[in-house]
């Protein structure tokens, strides 16, 4: 099969340009806010080199991450998957041979028609995620998903907390323009860690200390990079920040701060917000938070006196059992102050609601039957191990391809997920640039191209911009564009003549764009577009998003759109009777007890983004090894010293790791940076062992920060695996 098909010919290299040195312009593709505008080196040959940010992008402003940086040794790593490869030995055992990709496409296309035979159509579970933010070679697959009826997505894993939080608030995904936080007086970074995983976040709020002396605070559980860097920092036990934000607008309050002729013009109930908040003063935030009263005091003092102080809230802190009310609770301190009034004010998570994409012909959904199961991502180790109630009642998944992602070392309840894809009469066809744990137990293995080797189209949720890819370098000519697996299984299943088959990169570009009046060759001439709403609307000047125009104080946690609701067949997921109608505390998190008396957060590494780039060199090299870090008080009472060996576990499971003692967490707090492939750590499995896959209240989603745990130096835990019930399962 030629690598001429009209899916992967998308900005041929004309032969005078690909003699002479160039510069190309791109956009990162992986799973981050920032979607970095890139200036790419391409030489005389046509290989890239070095990747830089772009300056003439004014929220990029010439700054990237190391890791994208280094993109080199990505795109030419020597165990880069070249060939497809299907599995001869026992599922895991690493024997494959080659196959060709007429036959490997063949292969799928039967065995997802005999499942279909014998289960339904919804035994077929297409599965993907964010490995890229491209629109097209991400979102294609759901367009084979609605045209065969196969079972439906629910993409829980990653923002579902912060978005229901924030949008139960402001009614609207946006906010203040994030470049003002270089006009800001002071810069509020809330359970995010910009230095290591966004670092244009940082670039903005260093141009207001440097040019303004803008104050930065950052809030987080552990002292992170950011952190470092911060005039304030705060370290707060996980699962607290409501408990913090509550403390803040009570000061408020009582001390003046709070712009009662805003709130009354802008806020649903303040009255109410002000007489819930009485018994919520510092004293009893910080015996939840483990911050000091002298803390809270100071960080309430300085937000209250500040009008231009910009709330840059991230994902991390809500990815606890109560995010979505974490979430809430800090949206609401900026507006008790009336800081949205002001340039450099207000909270921003998102700009996702400002992104005018028509995607209907690239998702198929006219083609979507919405009596079809959905789902949901999040539990996937319960889905294919047989629980009943995660597949809704009806017959097991027996196919899958799986697209951008790495579900048996990102997803929780690890076990669960590696037995699952372990089944025997399970198919799957995996896509993917390296050898991921996913892909070793594999039926088939197809080669992907990277994102410099085929054209998409990007939008930055951390910022305003519309961005296209377009093809830069030839790709290896055994690899294929994920939408060309998707249009060639469309072929062989027999739906290749629905609507939104058939189309090139392009064409779906022109599509998704028809809002702006702009196609894919108009993007390419402009490199992006600036999307940014007017400072009226970005400040809901003019009313919040909700219909009667009025921040929410006052939740109705299940009776609010939010912007990933579970559909319908799924409803409210979680405990959430027991969400607060106003902002609180409300311990839904794994409480730390007796039996399990540290709580572990599973934060991420600078070097690595989720389960990407854990094989390239520098990365590895920087990251070292996976650790544990562990408060000095707690290691000298359990005679751990650094570099020992130390066991942590809890009814899912145990994982063993080196000790790293010291990272900044309160006592009782112990932080794993991730995400290492599971074949790094010392038993062959990996952090996600100790997470859970219980759906988060309202509308579900993953808590990985929020685990409780023992832990103990190897070698002592006879009592604990007992406890637990792990000794029978060999942990």
């Amino acid at each position: 099969m030629a690598y001429t098909k009209a899916m992967n010919v998308a900005t041929p290299l004309r032969a005078e340009s690909a003699r002479r040195p160039r510069t190309g312009h791109s956009v990162c593709p992986h799973d981050c806010p920032s979607a970095c505008a890139l200036d790419v080196e391409i030489d005389a040959e046509g290989r890239i080199g070095r990747l830089r940010g772009s300056a003439d992008n004014t929220y990029t402003a010439g700054v990237i991450c190391a890791k994208v940086a280094r993109y080199t040794e990505r795109i030419y790593h020597p165990d880069r998957l070249l060939k497809p490869l299907v599995r001869r030995g026992g599922k895991g055992g690493g024997d494959w041979a080659e196959i060709g990709w007429v036959d490997a496409l063949d292969l799928i296309a039967e065995k997802f028609v005999q499942a279909e035979q014998a289960q339904g159509s919804e035994a077929v579970w297409p599965y993907f995620y964010a490995g890229t933010m491209g629109q097209v070679q991400r979102d294609s697959i759901d367009r084979l998903r609605h045209a065969k009826r196969y079972s439906g997505f629910f993409g829980s894993i990653c923002t579902n907390m912060a978005w229901t939080g924030f949008a139960m608030a402001t009614g609207s995904l946006r906010g203040p323009d994030p470049r003002e936080m270089a006009k800001s007086d002071c810069v509020v970074i809330w359970g995010t860690n910009p230095v290591s995983t966004q670092v244009n976040v940082m670039t903005h709020a260093v141009a207001a200390k440097k040019q303004r002396g803008a104050k930065i605070v950052v809030i987080d559980v552990y002292d992170t990079p950011t952190m470092r860097q911060a005039d304030m920092g705060l370290v707060l036990k996980p699962g607290t920040d409501a408990a913090l934000a509550c403390a803040v607008m009570h000061i408020a309050f009582r001390d003046g701060y709070a712009d009662r002729p805003y709130l009354a013009r802008h806020a649903d109930d303040p009255a109410g917000l002000e007489a819930h908040l009485l018994t919520r003063g510092p004293d009893w935030a910080a015996a939840i938070t483990g911050l000091s009263v002298d803390e809270i005091e100071a960080f309430a003092r300085l937000v209250g006196t500040t009008p231009r102080s910009y709330f840059r809230l991230g994902y991390g802190f809500t990815r606890s059992r109560n995010g979505a009310v974490s979430m809430h609770a800090a949206a609401c301190v900026p507006t008790v102050l009336g800081a949205w009034q002001h340039e450099g004010g207000g909270a921003f998570h998102s700009n996702n609601d400002i992104f005018r994409f028509d995607k209907r012909e690239l998702t198929g959904t006219a083609l979507a039957d919405p009596s079809v199961r959905v789902l949901d991502q999040s539990q996937i180790g319960r889905v294919l191990t047989g629980d009943r109630e995660a597949l809704r009642g009806r017959g097991p998944v027996t196919a899958m391809l799986v697209q951008n992602t790495n579900p048996v070392n990102v997803a929780p309840e690890q076990r669960l997920v590696r037995e699952g894809f372990a089944r025997a009469d399970l198919f799957t066809a995996v896509h993917e640039h390296f050898m991921t744990d996913t892909a070793k137990l594999a039926d088939l293995v197809l080669p992907a191209t990277m994102f410099l080797e085929h054209d998409d189209l990007y939008r930055g949720g951390g910022h305003q911009h519309i961005l296209l890819g377009p093809k830069l370098v030839e790709p290896p000519s055994t690899v294929r564009t994920n939408l060309f697996v998707i249009e060639e299984l469309a072929k062989r299943l027999g739906v290749a003549d629905r609507p939104g088959f058939g189309l090139t990169e392009r064409d779906h570009v022109d599509r998704i764009l028809v809002h702006y009046g702009i196609g894919y060759e108009a993007l390419k001439e402009a490199r992006w577009l600036d999307v940014q709403p007017d400072f009226d609307t970005a400040h809901f000047v003019h009313g919040f998003g909700h219909p009667d125009g009025k921040f929410r104080f006052r939740a109705d946690w299940t009776g609010t759109p939010a912007p990933n609701r579970p559909p319908a067949s799924l409803g409210a997921l979680g405990p959430h009777q027991a969400l607060p109608e106003f902002p609180d505390q409300v311990d839904l998190i794994e409480v730390a007890d007796a039996e399990h008396p540290f709580r572990l957060a599973t934060s991420p590494a600078r070097s690595f983004l989720n389960s990407t780039f854990a094989e390239t060199p520098s990365s590895l090299k920087k990251e070292g090894r996976p650790e544990v870090m562990i408060h000095a008080e707690d290691a000298a009472a359990l005679g751990i010293a650094a570099g020992d060996v130390v066991r942590l576990g809890n009814g899912r499971g145990s994982v063993r790791l080196h000790a790293a003692i010291g990272g900044g967490a309160r006592r009782g707090v112990v932080i794993a940076e991730g995400l290492w492939p599971n074949s790094a750590h010392l038993d062959g499995e990996g952090i996600n062992v100790l997470t859970g896959a219980d759906a988060v209240a309202p509308y579900g989603g993953a808590a990985f920060h929020d685990n409780r745990v023992w832990l103990a130096k190897d070698g002592l835990v006879g009592d604990s695996l007992a406890r637990d019930g792990l000794a029978r399962d060999g942990a």
